[in-house]
């Protein structure tokens, strides 16, 4: 059996959650702590991949991606290179469609935040870049690596979007979702077990450690 598209995933999911860490850390701070017009529509756009059907937000996202597509022009000017049907194009599908999953429970943590310990940080004479580092960030660091775990484990089992933007190329695209598919449409079942398997395994035990985490942040609080 081929674990080449085990081998993709996760090397998928770690690099769109790297990603996403770095981008929606502090976007999650601006939405938890910033009021401006539009917040609302903002959080929703944010929170769409959530309802929206996978192919819908393939359908765009390949629109978009494509030789006519301006995202797709703008990468091809820069590294001369398509965007669709490569691993690069199916990373930069994957963080649009696992956004919502490291934005929205960052933003979470951060509302829980006492907004005494941030006015005192301000007293002290610390900005709000320092603050963020050395009040802020110790105190949710349980909050963001749980994120940053669901990321891991949601785009590990990525299916419709990654079909539609990267389509199925063996060593490149095909990730271990899709070889599961086309097992099973070849008739070999023994192999979409183990992948099945190994890909359940896998997800229970992120699980595992995400309610770990959440226990332990609940045991500090009430603590």
């Amino acid at each position: 059996m081929d674990w080449l598209p085990l081998y993709i995933s996760a090397k998928l999911a770690l690099i769109t959650t790297i990603i996403l860490m770095m981008l929606g850390t502090p976007a999650a701070w601006f939405l938890a702590f910033t009021r401006f017009k539009g917040k609302l529509l903002c959080e929703a756009l944010i929170t769409l991949p959530l309802v929206l059907p996978p192919t819908v937000l393939g359908f765009y996202l390949l629109t978009i991606m494509g030789p006519k597509g301006f995202l797709g022009q703008w990468w091809r000017c820069l590294v001369h290179e398509p965007l669709v049907f490569t691993f690069s194009g199916i990373v930069f599908a994957s963080i649009a469609y696992s956004l919502p999953f490291a934005i929205m429970p960052m933003k979470a943590v951060f509302t829980k935040i006492d907004r005494r310990l941030l006015e005192s940080a301000f007293v002290l004479g610390l900005s709000r870049t320092a603050a963020f580092f050395r009040v802020v960030l110790p105190n949710t660091v349980g909050g963001i690596v749980s994120s940053a775990i669901l990321v891991f484990v949601h785009t590990l089992g990525e299916f419709g979007v990654i079909l539609m933007v990267g389509g199925s190329i063996p060593g490149q695209t095909k990730v271990v979702s899709i070889a599961i598919f086309e097992a099973v449409e070849a008739l070999r079942y023994r192999d979409a077990g183990l992948m099945s398997i190994t890909l359940l395994i896998i997800c229970y035990a992120v699980l595992i450690m995400v309610n770990l985490l959440t226990e332990k942040r609940q045991g500090d609080a009430r603590s």
